[in-house]
């Protein structure tokens, strides 16, 4: 059964869709909308430094730019350390692995909700597709 959890969020600095491919612990100092920070400044107590996605970022980012879809693809190692990076890594933890994270920039600025759209779909697509192979050679090899 495959199962994966993707997040969205936007970045007003992101000029690209932009491929997350871990989440980090520690350093969560700012405030968010609601005026919380974590006292321990992290997500998880003991929690590992970082967790990467099983998904292979730099697969996806190859396979989708090769479709021609006028949007630019990226890779990030840092999701920011606030609500993206703190949502991305609780949800790797809970997920062992099995989660993705997309920054796109805000509407207009360069894509619009169309072209995103097309991408996102695009983006989803080649995860599971990626996923779905990796799951058969998992099976795969414990049958044997």
């Amino acid at each position: 059964m495959l199962q994966l959890v993707v997040h969205v969020g936007v970045s007003g600095m992101a000029t690209a869709v932009t491929l997350e491919k871990c989440g980090h612990n520690k350093g969560y100092k700012g405030l968010d909308n609601c005026r919380f920070c974590p006292g321990s400044q992290c997500c998880v107590e003991d929690g590992p430094e970082s967790i990467d996605s099983i998904i292979d970022m730099d697969a996806v980012c190859k396979r989708v730019t090769t479709l021609g879809l006028d949007v630019s693809v990226t890779i990030s190692q840092d999701a920011g350390r606030y609500l993206c990076d703190f949502t991305y890594y609780t949800s790797l933890y809970q997920s062992h692995g099995r989660s993705a994270f997309v920054h796109v920039p805000p509407l207009g600025k360069p894509y619009n909700a169309d072209q995103l759209g097309r991408a996102l779909r695009a983006i989803i697509e080649e995860m599971l597709d990626l996923l779905e192979q990796s799951e058969g050679k998992i099976n795969c090899c414990h049958e044997h």
